[in-house]
């Protein structure tokens, strides 16, 4: 597919970005999740760790896991992944049902155990900050026009890692930007542009 591709018709003849439209996963992804705005610690930190088991594989390996990896982290609580024990780790590094990837999954329970001792909030906050002002913004017409990093993201990456948070580059943290909002990258004649 060509990064000059513009929205394209989907299932129900509907305008959408074309990476949203491979299988029905990634439909019903595109349409009703990625780049809604995301708040709560909790719910940010798993878009941030599913965002680093995503590093290098593709999205939809991570989606058809979902589930999977919030039965294996406690719902990406992190109160509870912060008291994993060793045992855990075992378990996690056995459990079929996930990306059985040490340092990703290592990173995951460090960052919890980082993320516990901040107050509520802060995680959130610290992420949102980093949204840039919708009015500096083009909207990307094509998936050309969609970067993979930004200068907020780099700063982003920055700004978790000074506080202790593994596994978070500017590619990274321009994914997790995306998903969650912070950025609105659906193209100019997507659908989900339009209903956001």
């Amino acid at each position: 597919m060509s990064s000059e591709t513009g929205a394209v018709p989907g299932p129900d003849g509907g305008l959408r970005c074309p990476w949203g439209l491979s299988t029905e996963d990634y439909v019903t992804y595109h349409d009703e999740e990625w780049g809604r705005p995301v708040h709560g610690d909790d719910a940010l930190y798993e878009r941030l760790c599913l965002e680093a088991f995503q590093s290098g594989l593709s999205w939809i390996t991570i989606l058809r896991r979902r589930e999977g990896f919030r039965a294996a982290f406690a719902e990406f609580r992190i109160a509870s992944v912060a008291e994993f024990t060793d045992k855990d780790r075992e378990r996690l590094l056995a459990d079929p049902g996930i990306i059985r990837n040490r340092a990703k999954i290592d990173a995951t329970l460090a960052n919890a155990r980082v993320l516990a001792d901040w107050p509520e909030g802060e995680l959130d906050s610290l992420i949102w900050s980093f949204a840039p002002d919708p009015a500096t913004r083009g909207i990307p017409r094509t998936l050309a026009d969609v970067p993979a990093i930004t200068d907020e993201s780099t700063a982003l990456s920055k700004a978790l890692k000074k506080r202790g948070i593994r596994f978070v580059g500017p590619t990274t943290a321009y994914a997790l930007m995306q998903a969650c909002g912070l950025v609105d990258d659906h193209l100019a004649d997507c659908v989900a542009r339009e209903a956001a």
